[in-house]
């Protein structure tokens, strides 16, 4: 039987992303689920909190100059298509989406319909989500009956979830 990978990233995957995901399927086949939110708003005071925080001034009041919906919905449907090409590149089994409203909800409701394995939300860091514990990952775990590994995106970086 084919295990199942869900993954929830707020961006593209990279190579070093799908080396994370090789380790994770081991020897046996896994099919790869790929979940990006087409919205960010939920996300915006944690930018700002997290661009000051590295006293990034400018680009933390650059957050709330409000992105148009209809970009996020743009990135997130390119990011779902090259992290799909990637995957079938590297002879991945993958399917995916875009989500809309809560993203955890999202991968929640994925892995009741799926029967999934494991999860893995891939974020770039958050300070202030990830030091309150109230990051994607720490929600999810919170929320789901199966392991949840926080990764940071490009990198084998572990997050604490």
């Amino acid at each position: 039987m084919t295990q199942t990978i869900l993954v929830l990233t707020e961006e593209a995957l990279t190579q070093a992303d799908l080396r994370n995901l090789e380790t994770l399927q081991g020897e046996e086949p896994a099919e790869v689920v790929v979940l990006i939110p087409e919205d960010r708003e939920q996300s915006v005071l944690g930018e700002f909190f997290h661009h000051l925080s590295l006293l990034e001034v400018g680009e933390a009041f650059r957050s709330f100059s409000g992105d148009d919906r209809r970009d996020d919905e743009d990135a997130a449907h390119t990011a779902l298509r090259e992290s799909l090409d990637l995957l079938a590149r590297e002879r991945f089994a993958a399917r995916g989406r875009t989500t809309t409203g809560n993203p955890v909800d999202a991968l929640v409701q994925e892995a009741g319909d799926s029967g999934a394995t494991q999860a893995v939300v891939i974020t770039r860091p958050h300070a202030v989500a990830d030091t309150f514990h109230t990051d994607w990952a720490n929600k999810a775990q919170d929320q789901l009956g199966i392991a949840v590994l926080h990764l940071y995106s490009g990198s084998g970086f572990i997050g604490d979830s």
